[in-house]
């Protein structure tokens, strides 16, 4: 939802100017890598919470929660002061462009202030989910979507009497939002059995349980940073090939991001049937069903790559290009569509099945490796050394997901991944909250 509320800011100012677009959507590389944290803090919360909360342990639940609060609280914090004190200086990181760094700097400067507001609003929101109300949930992370959307419309275009604000509209509605997701989350916890922040449990450190919860949210984090930083590194390495290069590449990457979320969907979805599967030692059935997966997943590749094609001229009609940017973006659109089948193979293989069968490191070892030993420096050297067109240095750096296809359909072919994990001996981590005296 946060990178969807980043995409709807860039698309609905590319509308008003090429550079707008190419600002905000450097900016909301910052917004990226916080989501990161948080995605990483709330995976490792909800791996504890589900399982004491299925014990009905609330107090347990509620130190976790208390525990998650205090350290999403103080990282998005940071990301607060440094993106609202250095704006300028984070824009510079991306591009060299003196009006790129300028608008940028203005969307970072009041957009900074959501960071710490979603820190603590996302807490709230995932122990809702793994306390009975994942609908509840969803209901008021929509909703605030829609209404960043509508937001937006008035005060960057000015509607219905409201100023014309441009990049400071964008930037104030998704304050206003997250003010707005934050209260309702919170009057949501107040109600009667409900996970609530109790700010006794703020300071008190439960060694039993937050070393349960690092122990977890420690490779979710390495994982999350080793791909996520990679991917920053992507628009890094545009933001400095000009900001006709920057506008097609946001655009890009903007469609390709909303379109991924149907592959991500699909290896989600099929990980939970085939861990169902495994769970009742149903093996030869999840193997089945594992075959049946990846050829779905084939099959959403290329409907996926067609889809973004055809959507593509519509998004360049409703955006502000020049007529350099709408070559790159083309050319561009093409090689994503083709990155597209890679993305969900192995969305549905590393990110459902083996994740289904216990096997959560061979996503981290193949993403550093591919990321960080080839396409990276790959990017880099014909970046800025063999100075490549544009758009052959946009496939450079989106050749990861097809360069670890064959390792990842190897890894599958060994079936390692089939196994019974409740068979296994218990994490003496996860033990009910009651038997360490809490």
């Amino acid at each position: 939802m946060l990178a969807l509320v980043s995409a709807t800011d860039a698309v609905m100012l590319g509308k008003m100017s090429q550079n707008m677009l190419s600002a905000v959507s450097l900016a909301s590389q910052i917004t990226f890598v916080h989501s990161l944290f948080l995605a990483a803090l709330t995976i490792g919360m909800t791996i504890l919470v589900a399982q004491y909360w299925g014990n009905g342990d609330r107090v347990a639940v509620e130190k976790i929660t208390a525990h998650v609060m205090l350290i999403s609280g103080s990282i998005s914090a940071a990301f607060s002061v440094v993106s609202t004190v250095f704006p300028q200086a984070l824009m510079a990181i991306f591009t060299s462009d003196a009006a790129l760094i300028q608008f940028g700097s203005s969307y970072l400067r009041t957009v900074g202030v959501s960071y710490l507001l979603s820190g603590i609003s996302q807490v709230y929101l995932c122990a809702m989910k793994n306390s009975g109300r994942a609908v509840r949930s969803m209901i008021i992370s929509s909703v605030t979507v829609i209404l960043n959307i509508l937001f937006n419309a008035l005060l960057i275009y000015g509607l219905a009497g409201f100023p014309a604000m441009g990049i400071a509209g964008a930037a104030s509605a998704t304050v206003l939002c997250r003010c707005i997701e934050l209260l309702w989350a919170f009057v949501e916890s107040l109600g009667k059995g409900r996970i609530r922040l109790r700010f006794t449990y703020v300071l008190r450190n439960e060694k039993s349980l937050t070393s349960g919860f690092r122990r977890y949210t420690a490779p979710v984090l390495a994982n999350e940073l080793a791909w996520g930083c990679g991917f920053t590194m992507y628009s890094v390495i545009m933001g400095h090939l000009g900001s006709d290069a920057v506008a097609a590449n946001s655009l890009a990457n903007i469609v390709k991001n909303l379109i991924v979320c149907f592959c991500l969907g699909i290896g989600n979805g099929g990980g939970i049937i085939i861990g169902n599967e495994l769970g009742h030692n149903d093996l030869a059935l999840a193997r089945k069903d594992g075959d049946t997966l990846l050829r779905l997943s084939v099959t959403g590749g290329i409907i996926t790559g067609m889809i973004l094609l055809a959507v593509s001229p519509l998004i360049v009609r409703i955006t502000t290009l020049s007529p350099q940017a709408e070559v790159y973006f083309k050319g561009m659109s093409i090689l994503c569509a083709c990155y597209l089948v890679g993305k969900s193979v192995n969305s549905a293989l590393v990110g459902g099945i083996f994740c289904a069968g216990g096997d959560s490191k061979f996503g981290f070892i193949c993403d550093s490796i591919t990321m960080w030993l080839v396409t990276v420096p790959l990017g880099c050297v014909t970046a800025f050394i063999l100075h490549w067109p544009v758009v052959a240095v946009f496939a450079v750096i989106n050749m990861d997901e097809v360069i670890k296809l064959p390792a990842v359909l190897i890894h599958y072919k060994k079936y390692n991944w089939v196994r019974n994990l409740t068979r296994l001996e218990p994490d003496k981590h996860i033990q009910s909250g009651r038997e360490h005296n809490i």
